[in-house]
């Protein structure tokens, strides 16, 4: 039995033990995706066990109890589907596409890959070494150092400082009872939203979910409490010295994660006064769209100062992702060693720039423009609508935020993009990486 609500085209049911079952019905292309979210990822690491999450999306599909990891590989490659898996800061994801037909044995195949994966030695021994590598691959890209450089002065303590692949140190480490324990933690029913879209009908796909995992039941202990350290707001500049060939200028500044958060500090210590607990969505929304201003596309205002205009740029861009708690709004550049000082100085005044010169309202609307096509572009193909609404569900937002966002994006008006820059993006964090004469004080 199920409870469950209806909003054409898409359904949300909650099964008896928990999970939460999404359906898009999609009948245009003879194609099913799914996207299973378990309401874990690295948030749930300390120092200690970083890189824990990847290392069991690694070795997850390398076999199960009933099966071998080549059983599994041959059991995906002989109907041309695909099976993957992924760990995020906020979430772990197996995501599946096949055919119609064959729909039901790949979730059967995810059933198994959730419920009982086997965890060989060998395969973690493997994965292990090739993660190790991965990270030192990655100590030798300067983005990749600026980067998590910036994501430690930023966090601190707070796991969002780790990165997701972990440290050579921690990886070493991790054993296989690491990763039973923690898929024993994590992976029970009423921790997982499962996304479909596709030439499916709902009555049977439900179904379809109940007979494979109806029998899942959840544990009779309740699911983990997640306690997190504060995050205080202390910009400060950090830089490492590298004998590159060009310099990464990198500024983060503190944003509103999409879900209003309780127990995290920012600004002065003060859990009240922090603004990141009032954050509405209207400024989440507005500084959505003040980082795609700046810095999405070749139109964007970084690009087109920076590199067109001014030719300090190899590579200028903005990101602010979505997250479940604090997240950053980032502006970066790649410039040659010798305008390391005035690259640093050119990103800065264009994020000051959004406080002291406000949006006309042709600027505005085009903004809301480029992020409403661009939001409309990513929901083409099966696999981006459930990996949205199984992503918008898992943070808590529900199946109604598609929506709502683009209706906030509509409405934001100029004084909302002052309001939100004025609160937000005043002292940035700085990491610099580059050669010891211009990134050195």
């Amino acid at each position: 039995m199920t409870l469950g609500i209806k909003q054409s085209p898409q359904t949300r049911t909650v099964l008896l033990n928990g999970m939460v079952v999404l359906i898009w019905e999609n009948p245009s292309a003879d194609i099913v995706a799914a996207r299973i979210f378990i309401r874990a990822g690295s948030q749930w690491e300390a120092p200690q066990t970083a890189g824990l999450s990847h290392l069991l999306s690694a070795v997850l599909t390398k076999g199960t109890e009933q099966r071998s990891s080549l059983q599994i590989a041959e059991q995906v490659e002989s109907v041309g589907a695909s099976l993957g898996t992924d760990s995020a800061t906020d979430y772990f994801l197996l995501s599946l596409k096949t055919v119609s037909a064959d729909f039901a044995d790949l979730l059967q195949l995810a059933g198994e890959l959730l419920r009982s994966p086997s965890f060989p030695q060998h395969e973690i021994d493997l994965e292990r070494r090739q993660t190790i590598q991965a990270i030192r691959s990655q100590q030798e890209q300067p983005f990749s150092i600026a980067f998590d450089q910036l994501r430690r002065i930023m966090y601190g303590d707070h796991p969002y400082a780790l990165s997701g692949l972990g440290t050579e140190a921690s990886v070493t480490q991790l054993e296989r009872t690491d990763l039973q324990r923690h898929h024993q933690t994590h992976f029970r029913p009423d921790n997982i939203v499962i996304s479909l879209s596709g030439r499916l009908q709902p009555d049977a796909a439900i179904a379809l979910v109940e007979k494979v995992f109806g029998d899942w039941q959840a544990p009779a202990t309740p699911l983990p409490v997640l306690s997190l350290p504060a995050i205080t707001s202390k910009p400060v500049r950090a830089a490492i010295a590298q004998e590159t060939q060009q310099s990464i200028v990198m500024l983060g500044y503190l944003a509103p994660a999409v879900v209003r958060e309780r127990d995290e500090t920012l600004g002065n210590g003060a859990i009240a006064a922090s603004p990141l607990l009032t954050a509405s969505m209207q400024e989440y929304t507005a500084l959505k769209l003040l980082n795609s201003y700046l810095g999405n596309g070749l139109s964007s205002r970084l690009f087109v100062e920076l590199r067109e205009k001014r030719g300090l740029a190899y590579d200028v861009s903005a990101f602010y992702p979505t997250r479940l708690h604090p997240a950053q709004f980032v502006v970066y550049m790649g410039t040659a060693p010798e305008n390391t000082a005035i690259a640093l100085e050119g990103l800065k005044a264009e994020v000051d720039r959004l406080r002291t010169h406000p949006f006309d309202p042709e600027t505005l609307q085009a903004a809301k423009d480029k992020i409403l096509g661009q939001h409309a572009l990513g929901k083409q193909t099966n696999a981006q609508i459930a990996q949205t609404f199984g992503w918008y569900e898992t943070l808590g937002l529900g199946i109604d935020f598609d929506t709502q966002f683009q209706e906030q994006v509509r409405a934001v008006t100029v004084e909302a993009t002052q309001v939100a820059a004025d609160r937000y993006l005043v002292e940035p964090y700085r990491s610099l990486v580059g050669p010891s004469a211009v990134v050195k004080e």
